[in-house]
């Protein structure tokens, strides 16, 4: 006989126990964080989840590394500091918008899910030092905000066994003591210099840019990428069946005009009417001539040439074949591959005092052993969204050698001024902690 079929009460309480095993087999905070914010969606179908410890985000649904400045982590942060305001950090209950901000209320409709519970994290003695914030498309039940707390209970109690004990105290003599702290303090005054890592690629240095000389659909992308090409070459190829239907058309509307000022002009000898008309018809065919004119172009415009030798740089022709593009889209760029620079993305968190000249490595993602030499130019003054989704200020830097390959990217580290070994390795704290005390 067939074994019966497991009810759905019980294949819920099998799929509670997996995640309290799971919990029970992370060998450090960083798999147990992962299994918090994960694991649990087969059970609860939330959307994504967000872990935060002492009000910072340490883990995310899906992400291995969390950006701190990326747009949800600011808004969970946000908004869990306008819940500590309210008093409700330490009580697990479904997130009313209320509670929120104008702010934080506009980034949940944008960035989060309409239903939204805040699940706290709490110590032996009762203190919340943290909590999952679980967001949905649909409320969550009461039978579902049960088996949250007990697993709550669950994840903190694993949490506080996985956090390192506190060291031993020192029991060294006050004398040697003093001579350490004096040893540290003139290590932390020596003068170093400053420098940061940020990603970099190789790009073209003077190319010019193709763009779109018309509206219509790319039919055909006629080089590859990275292609040597010749001034006059054909590069891409658009649909051009209505432009040649125009062009006819524009041909015979020309020929017609002709002919009736042909007509009008013989007969103006003997009939005043179509003398008076000969100005106007004869406006005419200029204007039909100049719509026809026109109609050439566009069609002799439907196939983009080269106007400079070089190489066709661009990501992927499948991305835009069979698309419509409009005037002025950008196609490709056609570049000298001896002249090229570096472009450089540097995170806000990281931006140091550079100026012009400053010292460039480039190490490549390919050839990781050796270094490439540059100088920095160009540095801009705002600072941009990358397509990584954070805030970087973009560079510019020349090589003093020979370039790499345009198209290859890298990790570029940055040289600076030089400071104080205190002042190197505090840095970023105290800009975190001007950031928050405001001062």
């Amino acid at each position: 006989m067939n074994a019966p079929l497991p009810s759905t009460a019980e294949r819920v309480f099998a799929l509670f126990l997996g995640l309290e095993q799971q919990a029970r087999k992370a060998g450090n905070t960083e798999q147990l964080a992962f299994a918090m914010v994960n694991d649990g969606q087969a059970l609860f179908g939330f959307r994504h989840a967000a872990l935060l410890i002492a009000g910072r985000v340490q883990a995310l649904t899906g992400i291995s590394v969390v950006e701190a400045h990326a747009p949800f982590v600011a808004f969970v942060e946000r908004a869990t500091s306008a819940l500590l305001k309210h008093g409700r950090l330490d009580e697990g209950h479904s997130i009313d918008p209320a509670q929120l901000d104008e702010q934080a209320r506009a980034d949940m409709n944008d960035l989060s899910a309409p239903h939204a519970y805040w699940l706290p994290l709490k110590s032996r003695n009762g203190e919340t030092f943290g909590g999952l914030w679980l967001a949905r498309d649909t409320p969550f039940s009461e039978a579902e905000q049960s088996l949250l707390r007990q697993l709550a209970d669950t994840y903190a109690h694993a949490w506080l066994a996985l956090q390192p004990r506190k060291p031993w105290r020192m029991r060294w003599p006050r004398k040697k003591l003093l001579a350490v702290a004096a040893a540290l303090s003139l290590l932390l005054l020596i003068p170093v210099r400053q420098s940061v890592l940020a990603p970099a690629e190789v790009v073209p240095l003077g190319g010019r840019v193709v763009a779109a000389p018309l509206d219509g659909v790319i039919a055909e992308f006629l080089v590859k990428p990275n292609q040597s090409v010749a001034a006059g070459d054909r590069l891409v190829r658009f649909e051009a069946t209505s432009l040649k239907a125009q062009a006819d058309v524009a041909e015979r509307a020309l020929g017609v005009a002709e002919a009736e000022l042909k007509a009008n002009s013989q007969r103006a000898f003997a009939d005043a009417e179509s003398s008076a008309r000969l100005d106007l018809l004869a406006a005419r065919v200029e204007q039909k001539r100049a719509e026809r004119d026109y109609a050439r172009q566009l069609l002799a415009r439907s196939e983009v040439r080269a106007e400079r030798s070089g190489i066709a740089v661009f990501a992927d022709a499948e991305r835009l074949t069979g698309k419509p593009v409009q005037t002025g889209e950008r196609l490709m760029q056609i570049a000298d591959p001896s002249q090229a620079e570096l472009r450089i993305e540097l995170p806000v968190g990281d931006a140091v005092a550079l100026q012009p000249g400053a010292e460039v490595a480039l190490f490549l993602d390919s050839d990781p052993l050796n270094r490439h030499e540059a100088q920095l130019e160009r540095s801009a003054y705002e600072a941009q969204t990358t397509a990584a989704g954070q805030l970087a200020y973009r560079l510019d830097a020349r090589f003093v050698d020979t370039p790499p390959r345009v198209g290859l990217r890298g990790t570029a580290k940055l040289f600076g001024d030089r400071a104080p070994l205190a002042y190197y390795l505090l840095r970023r704290p105290l800009a975190a902690a001007r950031q928050s005390l405001g001062f």
